[in-house]
């Protein structure tokens, strides 16, 4: 068999409301899914049907897993095809598995949040030519699971089941998204190595307001019980209050972030020299962002349309400045489009900001289009790019 004939043959047979018994035919056509071998798969990929348990499922699907990247559908990435809940159409998508989080984070609306804020992380990190290709969001009908599936997609492709491709298009497109599954791995895999002792996700509890947004709601994280920190000697520019340097839970949509104090001295030390090169920084009322930067003249405040520096802090782990640069460009690239871009605001000049030299790394970010600043034990030192806007000498 084909992975088109099997495609055909589950929109054929998979009747929602027939249940799940064994003796339900497209019930029977997913559970066979596992034991076939003749699929022409890549070698090391292994597949599953699901079409539901006690209730049958809305929108069937067959899992495609990476051996040596995750087996579990609960959780982590795999590749999905997804049947559209009317079973015209089926998408072939790079998943996250929703199943564990859905446990964690109760609340519908934060819960699709996160997992549409971390594809667009993943999405990043994957090649800008085959992200384009591959830029499909799904559509696969209402209902708690199709909705999760759909938010859950970090990259997609959708076949009509009346048009169909032919095989050799089908084989070829699932070679292409095991290199996206690969390369996505790859990216979380750095990207929680470098979270682990400076952002920590947290699930939010579905009682707790999310704080620290624009709209009157306070940024600033609880300090009962903890010292407060001294603002830099001299320097308090309107639009910059130093944060408590101890370490604290900031509330954002969905979980919370728990931001290490080399993270917030990195920034108020920052804040404090850039100040002095005619820079107003800002980190007032920008969650989630770390800091944005508008040019004032000496000493003016700088006018409220002029250009906008935007600022990503990452504290170097363990020497990993790798990780590190790749937290940076994701989240650079995802607060540009869905902070500015896609609310129709000019967008900003892009700044990589890190505790220490990141090596062969500051011409790949210049290639990138960021300006990469970092802290030495003299001050700071950037790329071309920073020193031309007069941010370092």
């Amino acid at each position: 068999m084909t992975i088109r004939a099997l495609l055909l043959e589950v929109a054929d047979t998979y009747d929602p409301k027939a249940g799940t018994r064994t003796h339900v035919p497209g019930q029977r056509v997913l559970r066979d899914v596992a034991k076939r071998a003749d699929l022409g798969l890549p070698e090391g990929l292994m597949v599953a049907g699901y079409g539901g348990q006690t209730t049958a499922a809305a929108s069937p699907w067959i899992g495609v897993f990476d051996k040596a990247i995750n087996t579990n559908p609960k959780r982590d990435l795999y590749l999905a095809y997804i049947f559209s809940t009317d079973l015209t159409s089926v998408t072939l998508t790079l998943q996250q598995g929703v199943t564990e989080l859905s446990e964690k984070i109760k609340n519908k609306q934060p819960f699709l949040a996160h997992l549409r804020r971390h594809a667009a992380r993943l999405a990043a990190a994957l090649p800008p030519s085959l992200a384009e290709d591959w830029n499909h969001r799904p559509a696969l009908g209402g209902g708690k699971r199709p909705e999760a599936y759909a938010a859950a997609s970090v990259a997609a492709r959708r076949y009509e089941i009346a048009n169909m491709p032919p095989e050799e298009e089908l084989q070829q497109d699932l070679r292409v998204a095991t290199s996206l599954l690969q390369r996505a791995a790859a990216a979380e895999s750095a990207w929680r190595a470098a979270r682990d002792e400076d952002e920590l996700d947290v699930p939010v509890l579905p009682q707790q307001r999310t704080s620290g947004e624009e709209g009157g709601q306070s940024s600033e994280p609880s300090t009962a019980g903890a010292a407060t920190a001294s603002p830099a000697p001299g320097v308090r520019p309107a639009g910059f209050k130093p944060r408590d340097s101890s370490d604290y839970i900031a509330h954002i949509a969905a979980h919370q972030q728990v931001k290490s104090r080399k993270h917030e001295e990195l920034i108020k030390d920052f804040a404090a020299y850039i100040s002095k090169r005619d820079y107003t920084p800002n980190n007032q009322h920008v969650h989630p962002k770390d800091l944005t930067l508008q040019q004032s003249d000496a000493g003016q405040a700088p006018t409220p349309d002029g250009p906008e520096w935007l600022v990503e802090a990452k504290v170097v782990r363990r020497g990993r400045a790798d990780a590190a640069v790749r937290e940076a460009i994701g989240q650079l690239r995802e607060y540009s489009y869905f902070l500015y871009r896609e609310k129709k605001l000019p967008v900003p000049q892009l700044i990589a900001l890190f505790s220490e030299d990141i090596g062969v790394f500051a011409p790949y970010l210049e290639d990138q289009g960021i300006a990469a600043i970092w802290q030495t034990a003299d001050g700071w030192a950037g790329t071309p790019t920073a020193a031309a806007w007069g941010m370092v000498d």
